[in-house]
């Protein structure tokens, strides 16, 4: 990301490697699978991945409901909002990705 690489670093290491109510592995693994929805093999249980996929695809479309099933599943406030910001992040910087390397005459992978 050239002249942000630090930047982007910066906010990577906050949000993956701070203290939290959520394991670095979990959060990363939420990051990751937002970069790629639907790429199996990340670790994430069903519920958890169902919603990654959605935070990172149509996040306009999560419900209550959805946010309910996750509490079901043993998840706790604190921890959706850790994975969400996960997600979003994952797919925010996938979506930065693309787009430089549009710009860039580079082919989509």
């Amino acid at each position: 990301m050239g002249r942000y690489a630090a930047f982007t670093q910066r906010l990577l290491d906050s949000v993956l490697d701070a203290p939290g109510h959520t394991s670095s592995e979990l959060r990363r693994a939420a990051l990751a699978r937002a970069a790629r929805p639907g790429v199996p093999g990340d670790g994430l249980a069903a519920p958890l991945g169902r919603y990654v996929d959605t935070v990172a695809r149509h996040a306009y479309k999560l419900t209550d409901d959805d946010l309910t099933a996750l509490r079901r599943a043993g998840s706790s406030e604190d921890a959706i909002f850790e994975i969400t910001v996960s997600a979003a992040l994952g797919a925010a910087l996938d979506r930065l990705e693309r787009g430089l390397a549009a710009l860039r005459g580079e082919e989509p992978d």
